[in-house]
């Protein structure tokens, strides 16, 4: 029988203390100890749960621990974690299970000595009737911090970039698991068709107003077994990517170059867009993410893809292009939803990123044609690595022009912009965190 917990305790460590990113541990864990159904989806819970509220279980341990947070092993503080998560946040399981479980935990890790901590932590909880006080909505910063399990340098920065009424909106916007969003294969079917199918299967499936060719799925258990993912009727992208990919405004028999392109998604969006008639060039720096595109190109059926091995911010070759994606790599603050654990590290690179962002739209800018439109995008929300890139770009770069995007009905603007920019605030629309800019290029 699985001992999903200790699978839990496991991940989590991983992810804490050897930079592993989540949802990598978790799809490992489920093949190494052959988890499925409702053990995957316990896993899932505990270990996500964990990670999206750390910083508001180490609030409530401290008001129940004879120990300062710094001072307790960090073995011992993951097992405190996830008991005290399951007696917070999971109704289903019982208290007492939330306690002796722990405790049993904390003797199969051989952390003897911290077997009665722990249970003394967890017990005291359970008997205060799991009452904890939370700091003063006046002290701001703290505040936020705690209940979104956010630090303070990250709220801060985004309550200086677009204020405490956004700031708290995007906060609330990076807890719970994200929805399975998929782009219809128009090459293979048709929306109403694989809505029939899908719902004539007990999936749930929910329009997405602003994307034509997109649903929110719920209740699909394991993806690769529903036989029109099989047949290549639909991949997932979130629809922040998706809405990405549809504001370059792909034509039949364009020549695209999507030059940071792994996974392939908004490659394979493109493609649709264009009957699968022209060119997409997708690259990236490593071989076995091409052979993911490669791999999906052929499910879906697509042609017209050729993926290769390119560095995108040297000038190393590329054909001219109508249009070009640069959806460049960035600190992901936008999508904390998916890899809770992005929160938490405090080396971000940020200078390195900004050159290396600037870098890759430079490169990919000469390669453009003469009345080609170019896309920088990235799933952050900072504006060091957003509107401050596209506006030194544009000072640098006389021959290109602010390009306006074309909002689809039911996408409006949430914080003031140019507009030639987009920002999608997390927990608007239910997409990631995305800043999306449109340029044109009008002479050589």
């Amino acid at each position: 029988m699985a001992d999903v917990r200790m699978t839990a305790y496991n991940v989590l460590y991983r992810v804490l203390h050897e930079d592993a990113y989540s949802a990598i541990a978790i799809n490992h864990a489920v093949r190494e100890e052959k988890l499925s159904g409702v053990d995957v989806s316990f896993l899932s819970a505990l270990v996500y749960g964990v990670l999206e509220r750390k910083l508001t279980l180490e609030h409530i341990i401290r008001q129940y621990s004879s120990l300062r947070i710094r001072k307790i092993e960090k073995k011992t503080l993951i097992v405190l974690y996830l008991g005290v998560y399951q007696l917070i946040y999971m109704d289903k399981v019982p208290d007492s299970a939330a306690v002796n479980e722990s405790v049993k935990l904390c003797k199969k890790l051989r952390l003897y000595k911290s077997s009665g901590f722990v249970n003394a932590v967890l017990r005291n909880l359970v008997r205060a009737d799991k009452h904890y006080t939370l700091p003063d909505k006046s002290q701001t910063l703290k505040y936020l911090s705690v209940v979104y399990s956010c630090p303070e340098a990250i709220v801060q920065e985004l309550i200086d970039d677009y204020g405490a009424e956004d700031t708290e909106t995007i906060l609330n916007g990076f807890i719970g698991r994200p929805p399975v969003t998929i782009r219809v294969n128009t090459l293979k079917t048709d929306k109403p068709t694989l809505v029939r199918r899908l719902k004539e299967q007990g999936i749930g499936v929910e329009e997405i107003p602003f994307l034509k060719d997109s649903l929110k799925l719920s209740n699909t258990g394991s993806l690769d077994k529903i036989p029109q993912f099989k047949a290549g009727h639909f991949y997932v992208e979130d629809a922040a990517s998706q809405l990405c990919a549809e504001m370059l405004g792909a034509k039949p028999g364009d020549h695209i170059a999507d030059v940071c392109a792994a996974p392939g998604g908004k490659s394979f969006y493109l493609a649709l867009s264009m009957f699968d008639e022209g060119k997409v060039y997708s690259y990236d720096v490593h071989e076995h993410k091409l052979n993911l595109i490669r791999d999906s190109a052929k499910r879906l059926g697509i042609d017209m893809i050729e993926p290769a091995i390119r560095d995108a911010s040297t000038d190393s070759d590329l054909p001219d292009c109508d249009r070009i994606l640069c959806d460049v790599p960035c600190s992901g603050l936008g999508i904390l939803r998916r890899k809770p654990e992005i929160r938490y590290k405090t080396d971000t690179n940020i200078d390195i990123l900004t050159k290396l962002q600037y870098s890759i739209l430079c490169m990919s800018a000469k390669h453009l044609s003469t009345d080609g439109v170019l896309v920088y995008s990235t799933c952050t929300l900072r504006r060091a690595e957003n509107q401050q890139i596209v506006h030194r770009f544009l000072e640098e770069h006389p021959d290109f022009v602010p390009e306006p995007l074309k909002l689809p009905r039911g996408i409006e603007r949430r914080i003031p912009e140019e507009d030639h920019c987009l920002t999608l605030l997390p927990g608007v629309y239910d997409t990631d965190g995305f800043f999306i800019a449109k340029l044109r290029r009008v002479r050589s």
